[in-house]
């Protein structure tokens, strides 16, 4: 005579198994599903940007030309170039202290190594590999670490 609580057990284990695993499925269609989604918005968000940006530097265009007329205007000149001139050198004067202030900013930066999480865990390798523990030293007389920012 066939045990039936086995036969019983063994199908709601086979069940169990089959919704665990279409769980599964389904959980997985859905994350591909959000992620399709949030691409498609962050694409969009970014052609828009890339409009804007396009349209921005159109109106700087215009900006400057507007200035390099009301320069020729106040000097009441007969050669507008000099307008244009003026402007062109203002540009090249900004152009030149960004660079140079890039190029400050790239050397402080560079190279880009973590030397305070070298140093440390050097410390941690030389205190590991001693054949005897250090001292302790008293939590008052002990040398503060500097604190990394993020």
């Amino acid at each position: 005579m066939p045990d039936n609580s086995t036969s019983e057990l063994g199908q709601a284990i086979q069940e169990v198994s089959e919704k665990a695993s279409l769980l599964v499925r389904e959980e997985i269609e859905l994350a591909k599903t959000e992620m399709t989604e949030k691409v498609t918005k962050l694409i969009k968000g970014a052609v828009v940007g890339i409009v804007a940006g396009i349209f921005a530097v159109f109106g700087l265009i215009y900006l400057l030309h507007s200035f390099a007329w009301l320069i020729y205007d106040l000097l009441a000149s007969d050669s507008p170039w000099l307008g244009y001139l003026i402007i062109a050198v203002l540009l090249f004067l900004f152009g030149g202290l960004a660079g140079f202030l890039a190029a400050r900013n790239l050397k402080r930066g560079s190279p880009p190594t973590p030397q305070r999480a070298i140093e440390e865990a050097q410390l941690i390798k030389e205190t590991v590999t001693q054949s005897h523990p250090a001292p302790q030293v008293p939590a008052a007389t002990a040398p503060a670490r500097p604190e990394v920012k993020s």
